[in-house]
């Protein structure tokens, strides 16, 4: 699946939007990936995470577990996993940092994939892999639907994207004159409330 292929089913699904957007990391962006209308429709999310399952394996081989931050991360974490063949488990937050939790485990030196859905920063994604490691897991590779950093972020392991884009992303005091000109949209998922 190439780059084109993944952006035609994040369009098939409306979801690639144009405008002014805060992602979840804070930084501004014209382009936000509206990933939920993706992964609502199963097959278009099936045909993704199987496509990043393939990826999986050609890059690292047989792994033993896919583990995903909640909540973005769970449904293409699970799906992934079921392409692979293993478990699928995701670590959520307890007091303010990623834990597996709910009866969850890894066995020691199990080989894991990260699975998320978007990277941009690649925070989400170091912080769910130093949960993982300190739960004995052996993480071999992170992977994702889309890495928009253009392959810039480093999460400390390899990363395996399907498709990368290079998508600008600026800090709130450093926006170009025509993106400070659009109203601002906030779909970030860490400033949502309860």
């Amino acid at each position: 699946m190439t780059n084109e292929d993944v952006l035609a089913e994040f369009r098939g699904a409306g979801a690639l939007r144009e405008g002014h957007f805060v992602l979840s990391s804070g930084l501004h962006s014209p382009v936000f990936l509206q990933k939920n209308l993706v992964f609502m429709d199963t097959t278009r999310c099936e045909r993704l995470c199987k496509a990043l399952a393939a990826k999986i394996t050609a890059q690292v081989g047989k792994v033993d577990v896919a583990i995903s931050p909640a909540v973005g991360g769970i449904i293409p974490g699970y799906e992934t996993a079921r392409h692979l063949g293993v478990r699928s488990l995701y670590v959520e937050r307890a007091d303010g940092e990623f834990k597996l939790r709910r009866g969850f485990t890894v066995e020691p030196g199990e080989k894991v994939v990260m699975v998320e859905d978007i990277v941009t920063t690649g925070l989400s994604s170091r912080e769910c892999i130093a949960a993982i490691k300190a739960a004995g897991g052996e993480v071999v590779a992170a992977a994702c639907i889309v890495d928009r950093s253009g392959g810039r972020a480093d999460v400390g392991v390899p990363l395996i994207a399907l498709a990368t884009l290079d998508v600008p992303a600026y800090p709130a005091d450093a926006l170009p004159p025509e993106l400070a000109a659009i109203p601002v949209q906030d779909p970030g998922s860490r400033r949502l409330k309860a």
